[in-house]
């Protein structure tokens, strides 16, 4: 196992003194701020997203590359990145007055594109390539040799590491540690090297727990096998940590600088940026929440290594483009375990989903997914949304109510909301946007109305956060009887519940059939 030399060490250390002078030329210390997170352990975050380019990697990019200008004489700089370090270069170029020109995969999100390019001013240069980092970066060694320019590392670097490491000596700084236990996330290991051994030199009894996405491990799979290691692919939800490899120099630091690596879900990761913005209401990036999903996971599963203690997490970044958002709404309360999906097999008749409804258990629903596929049968996909004691249990409680149900929470289908439906199997139908109160038992009632007189063949609803429900229904009727009462039941005026029709070419190409 190859071990960081007392040589390597103390030539970083040095350098973390060193980069106290360069980094505050461009920006201030961020805060380090206390989050209510449990009365059981004290939460202290770092709010790297109020640094000058709302991320953490403003501090190597600008430690090396002042470095490389002012001692090494470089006349122009190259890097390669996904967005965070391509910011901090193009920061440091503009302020030191130098050219510099920025290689990012072409799925780079536009904001960062564009951030970039506010930050370098005319003198920077943005070349899209490859669809990763790796490919990126091969581009940027060939541009770098061909013209006689620096190649500034986003992590594999001691002046970019000992930048990072600012960040461990503001929380030293600040007088609120020690801390017991501190988490960093890993992508190539540049923070978790800087951050990790200036934390240990000065708090040698803290805990340092490295956080991973769990399939963007590169880093713990090197730590197992002696040396790093190259993964195949790795998962892109948190892009800023996207690494299929960490650097030499990080993993031969982190060896000595990490007490253990803690592996978390991209749901674990929704779960967290959604509780800094119910307590603090600040958004992360995926990534910048990385920290916190390990805590909470160690919370969760290790409660009595957590109590009591005082623990620092990094919020590294929250540069996002803004269409993410959705995404992570979908995960979040998965990842905290508040909501699970089920999907049950009842008959296929009039008052059926009713009838489910009426003995599933009293939490809330967060979701419904159903279209009529077969004649007599019937299989909804229901999502509930309660505390975690709450849905822990929801699977003996159906078995206990005689319900066949089956858990699929997770499942490709329910993640991008597939509805298998039939619609040969519709008797004029009718299709209709129902909106209604966001409260218990609005829908319910509506539904016993409807139900004498309809029959329920499409159903698709999910929980958005406002106070309107809004769902999409198709009903069926058996004569025109029935249609003319349902017609009565939604035009009532005492009704909570409203609907609009759905528009004609809609309509067609639902009940097309091919």
């Amino acid at each position: 196992m190859v071990h960081a030399s007392p040589q390597l060490k103390n030539t970083l250390i040095a350098e973390i003194l060193k980069a106290r002078e360069r980094v505050y030329r461009v920006g201030q210390p961020t805060p380090l701020e206390r989050l209510p997170l449990s009365d059981a352990f004290e939460t202290w975050i770092k709010r790297e997203d109020l640094s000058p380019i709302n991320a953490y990697k403003w501090r190597g990019a600008q430690n090396c590359t002042a470095r490389m200008v002012e001692e090494e004489g470089a006349r122009g700089v190259v890097a390669a990145s996904a967005g965070n370090h391509a910011q901090g270069v193009a920061l440091s170029a503009r302020r030191l007055g130098i050219p510099a020109v920025i290689f990012m995969p072409r799925s780079t999100p536009q904001m960062k594109q564009t951030a970039v390019r506010l930050h370098g001013g005319a003198d920077v240069e943005v070349v899209l390539v490859g669809d990763s980092y790796n490919e990126a970066a091969t581009a940027a060694h060939a541009h770098a040799e061909a013209h006689g320019m620096v190649f500034i590392h986003p992590f594999d670097d001691l002046y970019t590491i000992a930048g990072q490491a600012t960040i461990a000596d503001e929380m030293i700084l600040s007088g609120k540690g020690p801390f017991d236990l501190v988490f960093v996330q890993i992508g190539g290991g540049g923070l978790a090297a800087g951050v990790g051994t200036w934390i240990r030199l000065h708090y040698p009894n803290a805990r340092i727990i490295g956080v991973e996405g769990v399939d963007q491990a590169s880093m713990k799979a090197s730590l197992a096998a002696g040396e790093p290691v190259t993964l195949p692919d790795v998962d892109r939800f948190c892009d800023g940590t996207a690494v299929t490899r960490p650097g030499d120099l990080t993993f031969t630091l982190c060896r000595d600088a990490l007490d253990e690596i803690i592996t978390v879900t991209n749901d674990e990761v929704c779960a967290a940026i959604q509780t800094m913005w119910e307590l603090s209401r600040v958004i992360p990036e995926p990534s910048g929440a990385m920290g916190l999903a390990g805590l909470s996971r160690m919370a969760d599963e290790r409660p009595d290594e957590v109590a009591g203690r005082r623990a620092a997490v990094i919020l590294c970044g929250a540069n996002m483009d803004f269409g993410k958002l959705t995404l992570i709404a979908g995960g979040a309360a998965v990842g905290a375990h508040t909501r699970r999906y089920f999907r049950f097999h009842i008959g296929e008749e009039p008052g059926g989903l009713l009838g489910l409804l009426d003995q599933v258990p009293d939490v809330s629903i967060a979701a419904f997914l159903y279209g009529k596929i077969h004649d007599t049968q019937a299989w909804p996909v229901v999502a509930f949304q309660g505390t975690p004691a709450e849905i822990e249990h929801l699977d003996d409680q159906f078995q206990a109510l005689g319900l066949a149900a089956e858990d699929v929470t997770g499942h490709a289908d329910i993640r991008y909301r597939v509805i298998p439906y039939n619609p040969t199997l519709f008797r004029d139908p009718v299709l209709l946007r129902v909106h209604f109160p966001e409260r218990a038992g609005a829908l319910r009632d509506f539904l016993r109305q409807a139900s004498q007189v309809a029959n329920i063949c499409y159903f698709n609803y999910r929980y958005t956060g406002e106070t309107i429900g809004r769902a999409l229904m198709g009903f069926e009727f058996a004569s025109a009887e029935d249609r003319a009462a349902f017609d009565r039941i939604v035009k009532d005026p005492a009704s909570v519940v409203t609907v609009r029709p759905v528009e004609d070419d809609a309509i067609r190409r639902m009940l097309e059939v091919i």
